[in-house]
C-alpha cells in the first residue's frame, strides 16, 4: 500500500487510500458512491449526508477512500478541533476556495466537477442545540485574528451552523456520527432536531463488519508484514472482536509484536485475558449483566464498562434493588454493601485517597449482583427518580450556558445573577407579563422550549404548543432584522456607547461589502 512505511500505527498504514480495498457495508458505500455522482453534474437534493454507526466500522474511512478514487480533496474537522460557528464557518469557506487552489492544473471539463470534500466527524459530540446564534458575533469571529480576543469557544452555535452549512454549501457535506440520539438531543424535542437535520442531509446507516469481512482484513495485514498466524488463532482472534475494524488492525499490531514473526492460538488467548476492550456497556443491558453476575470479579467488570461515577452507580443499584429482589433479606444485604460504599466515598473529601472511587465501585457492584439470586425473567430496571436534576427549570436546554455565552460570563454568574431576574419578567405569577413577548428571549438566543421554560409554562399543553411555534416564527423574522445585529447582549454591556455604535455602522459595511463574496464561497 503506498506510503504505508510513513505510518507507524497499523490502523493508519492500512487505512484503505481506495474504494477497492474497502470490506462490508456494501450497501452503505453505493449509496455514498452515488450521492457523490450527483455532484458532478449538479447539486443533489440534499447536499448532506448523516453517517451513523457505531466507532471503527470505517464511516470517514469510506468517504475518504471513495473521494480519493475521484481525486477530491477532503476537509476535516474532528473532535479535536474547535467547533463552534465560526469553525464550521471557516471549513466551508476553505472547501469553497480549494478548487481554486489545488485544482488550477486542471481542464475546464474537470474543474466543473472537482469538489472539496467537507468531512465534520463525531458530530454527536458538539453540544448546545441547533439554534442559530447572531450572525454579528459569527462574522466577527470569522474576521478576528488569532491574535484577537474572541467569544465563541469551544462548540457554541456549531449545531446551528451546520443547519446553516447544509442549506447554503455548494460543496459536498459529510457528517460522521456514532449516537445520532446525542446529536439529536435527549430533551423532549429530538424528532424535531432531527427532522431539521434529515430535511437537508441524506442518513446512512453502518453496521458492523462480519467474520468474513474481519479475516479478509486480517490476512491481508498479516501478509503485507510477513507474519504467519495459525487457523485456529486466527478464527479465535476475529471472534473476539465486535467488528470494530480499526481495533481489530491495532490489536493485530500488538500480537505481531509479541509473536516475533508468527501468531499461535496460545498468545491470542493470552492477549484476550490481558486486554480490555474500552467499550461502555448501556445502563439499562449493563445492569442486568449486573444483576446476573455470580462473582465478585464478574460485577466488577460489568460496573468498569457501564462508566459510570461511583456515587451514580450506586444511587442506580439503590434505586433499583427493592424492584430486583422480591425478598427483603436481600435488600437488607444490599443496603449494608452501599452503606460501606457510602462510607468508603466519602473519604475522598476528607483527603487524597482516591483510592475510595475503587472501593465504592466494588461494594456497590456487590450491592447488586451476590445478594441474592434474580428472576429468569426481564428485569425491571428504571432510572433513579432522585437523579432527575434536569427537572428543575435552569437545567433544562442549555439555557445557562447560553446566557453565559452571550454576555461573556461564567455559568455561576448566569445562573445566580442573570437567570432569576428573566425567569421573574416571564412568570405568570407576576402581573402584566407576556408569554407572547419574545424579545429577551430572541436577543439571547434561546429557542422556544427555552422560552416556555423561562415562562413556566408546562410544555404538555396545546396552547404552550402553539406558542412554541409562533416562538420560531418570530425566531425567522428576528433574525433577517437589523435588530438581530443591533441587539446584542455582549454589546449592550460596553462602557462606550458611542464608540460601540460606529464599529457597529463599519461591520455593517464589511457584511454588506463582503456578502456578494460570501454567496460564492457558499
Amino acid at each position: 500500500m503506498a506510503g504505508a512505511e510513513s505510518y507507524s500505527d497499523w490502523s493508519e498504514r492500512y487505512r484503505p487510500g481506495s474504494e477497492e480495498l474497502l470490506e462490508g457495508n456494501i450497501s452503505a458505500r453505493q449509496t455514498i458512491r452515488t450521492w457523490l455522482e450527483r455532484w458532478e453534474s449538479g447539486k443533489p437534493q440534499k447536499k448532506g449526508l448523516l453517517l451513523v454507526g457505531p466507532p471503527g466500522v470505517g464511516k470517514t474511512t469510506i468517504a475518504r477512500a471513495i473521494a480519493a478514487d475521484k481525486g477530491w480533496n477532503v476537509i476535516e474537522l474532528n473532535a479535536s478541533d474547535d467547533r463552534n460557528a465560526a469553525a464550521i464557518r471557516k471549513a466551508a469557506t476553505r472547501g469553497a476556495t480549494h478548487r481554486s487552489l489545488f485544482h488550477h492544473e486542471s481542464s475546464e471539463e474537470n474543474m466543473q466537477t472537482q469538489r472539496t470534500i467537507i468531512l465534520l466527524d463525531e458530530v454527536d459530540h458538539i453540544g448546545g442545540s441547533f439554534t442559530a446564534i447572531n450572525e454579528a458575533r459569527v462574522h466577527d469571529n470569522v474576521l478576528a485574528d488569532s491574535t484577537e480576543e474572541v467569544n465563541l469557544k469551544g462548540d457554541s452555535g456549531g449545531k446551528g451552523e451546520l443547519l446553516n452549512l447544509l442549506q447554503r454549501t455548494s460543496q459536498p457535506v459529510i457528517l460522521a456520527c456514532n449516537d445520532e440520539m446525542r446529536f439529536w438531543g435527549r430533551g423532549r424535542y429530538w424528532r424535531t432536531s432531527r427532522d431539521k437535520v434529515l430535511r437537508l442531509a441524506l442518513k446512512v446507516d453502518f453496521r458492523r463488519a462480519d467474520e468474513e469481512a474481519k479475516r479478509r482484513i486480517a490476512r491481508r495485514v498479516l501478509k503485507a508484514e510477513d507474519i504467519s498466524i495459525d487457523a485456529g488463532a486466527l478464527d479465535y482472534f476475529v471472534r473476539q472482536n465486535p467488528g470494530d475494524l480499526r481495533a481489530l488492525v491495532k490489536d493485530l499490531q500488538m500480537l505481531a509484536q509479541a509473536g516475533y514473526g508468527h501468531i499461535d492460538l496460545s498468545l491470542v488467548r493470552l492477549f484476550s485475558e490481558l486486554t480490555t476492550r474500552d467499550s461502555a456497556l448501556g445502563t439499562f443491558p449493563g445492569l442486568e449483566r449486573l444483576y446476573r453476575a455470580r462473582t465478585a470479579k464478574d460485577a466488577s467488570r460489568i460496573v468498569r464498562l457501564l462508566d459510570k461515577d461511583p456515587d451514580d452507580m450506586a444511587a442506580w443499584i439503590s434505586w433499583n434493588n427493592s424492584s430486583v429482589y422480591s425478598e427483603l433479606s436481600a435488600v437488607a444485604r444490599g443496603a449494608r454493601a452501599l452503606s460501606a460504599c457510602d462510607l468508603a466515598l466519602h473519604v475522598r473529601f476528607t483527603n487524597r485517597a482516591y483510592r475510595s472511587w475503587y472501593w465504592g465501585s466494588c461494594l456497590s457492584s456487590l450491592a447488586a449482583s451476590v445478594v441474592a439470586d434474580v428472576d429468569a425473567g426481564r428485569l425491571a430496571i428504571s432510572f433513579p427518580e432522585n437523579l432527575r436534576r434536569g427537572r428543575e427549570p435552569w437545567r433544562r436546554g442549555g439555557i445557562i450556558e447560553k446566557l453565559a455565552d452571550s454576555c461573556g460570563c461564567s455559568r455561576k454568574a448566569a445562573r445566580q445573577e442573570l437567570y432569576p431576574p428573566l425567569a421573574a419578567v416571564h412568570s405568570p405569577t407576576v402581573e402584566g407579563t407576556d408569554a407572547s413577548d419574545f424579545t429577551l428571549s430572541l436577543a439571547y438566543g434561546l429557542d422556544g422550549d427555552e422560552h416556555t421554560t423561562l415562562c413556566a409554562l408546562q410544555p404538555s399543553l396545546k396552547a404552550t404548543k402553539d406558542l412554541v411555534g409562533r416562538y420560531y416564527q418570530a425566531q425567522e423574522v428576528y433574525s433577517q432584522s437589523p435588530l438581530a445585529t443591533a441587539i446584542s447582549p455582549v454589546a449592550a454591556n460596553s462602557d462606550e456607547p458611542e464608540s460601540e455604535q460606529v464599529d457597529e455602522e463599519g461591520e455593517d459595511e464589511d457584511e454588506d461589502a463582503s456578502s456578494g463574496n460570501q454567496q460564492t464561497l457558499f
